[in-house]
């Protein structure tokens, strides 16, 4: 049988740019909610991104749309 993992489950509630996205990622994390693979595809996939040409172009137009 499969290792059995315990559960949690809370609530989040607060004012809007509080923190309570921060607070439950860091704590996902944390506990080694998310597996090693995924967090290190996410890190290959910013770091191709930073390398990418487009990057400051992409970026000074969001910038126009969302001063």
């Amino acid at each position: 049988m499969g290792k059995k993992k315990n559960s949690y489950q809370d609530i989040f509630t607060g004012y809007i740019d509080l923190g309570k996205s921060t607070t439950t990622g860091r704590l996902i994390y944390k506990c080694d909610g998310i597996y090693n693979r995924t967090t290190e595809n996410f890190e290959n996939e910013a770091l191709e991104l930073a390398r990418s040409p487009r990057l400051p172009r992409t970026l000074r137009r969001l910038n126009e749309y969302y001063p």
